[in-house]
């Protein structure tokens, strides 16, 4: 739960793991802050997002949190490097025009950074298209393929060569299941490629 009393997704909670007390936060595609809000209640952090529905911006603000109205894929160069202890990229990467240069701004603005997104290399959509030969529906808001905001699909080992393509250190690596059960990469090799549903990233520079 956050200081307000918000369920946190089982995902954000993961990530909620992964951060230091006291730490600086950047929250980037925050939504209306329901883990911004949680870190700032239960870990202290000095948190601040951006968001780029202004939506979500009105909730965030609503609940005291300090969240602008930007974009990934343009606002993230006006900020300095090592601004942040750690910055938050939670189910935001597909869904922008560059994924390749947004990760680079994410290790360049802080010390950590933080990436969860859904996994197109799970078995049940392997499976699906194998069966159907149809995009499967995989968020929870349930997009089709023609409304879907995610335009870079792609896969945990997908993700895992873009890190070594940019040189950067990934200092864990979860997979979560469809019933929010988290294991780290370690324990299970490839085969998390298969059965993770999301994947959630700690990295640094190399």
């Amino acid at each position: 739960m956050t200081g307000t009393g918000r369920a946190l997704r089982p995902d954000l909670e993961l990530i909620a793991d992964m951060i230091a007390p006291g730490s600086r936060v950047l929250d980037v595609g925050c939504g209306d802050g329901a883990l911004l809000d949680h870190l700032v209640n239960a870990k202290g952090i000095d948190g601040r997002g951006i968001e780029l529905s202004q939506d979500g911006v009105n909730a965030s603000v609503g609940h005291g949190l300090s969240v602008i109205q930007g974009d990934a894929d343009t606002d993230l160069a006006h900020y300095p490097a090592a601004a942040f202890d750690y910055v938050v990229l939670s189910q935001t990467l597909q869904a922008t025009s560059d994924p390749k240069g947004v990760l680079g701004q994410l290790v360049r603005i802080g010390r950590h950074a933080v990436v969860s997104f859904v996994n197109y290399g799970h078995w049940r959509v392997r499976l699906h298209l194998l069966v159907h030969g149809r995009m499967p529906v995989v968020d929870a808001n349930g997009h089709r393929w023609y409304d879907n905001p995610n335009i870079h699909l792609c896969t945990l080992r997908d993700f895992m060569s873009l890190c070594d393509e940019l040189g950067l250190r990934i200092e864990r690596a979860l997979f979560v299941d469809r019933h929010g059960r988290s294991q780290e990469f370690a324990t299970i090799g490839r085969l998390s490629n298969l059965r993770g549903r999301q994947g959630i990233f700690l990295l640094s520079k190399g």
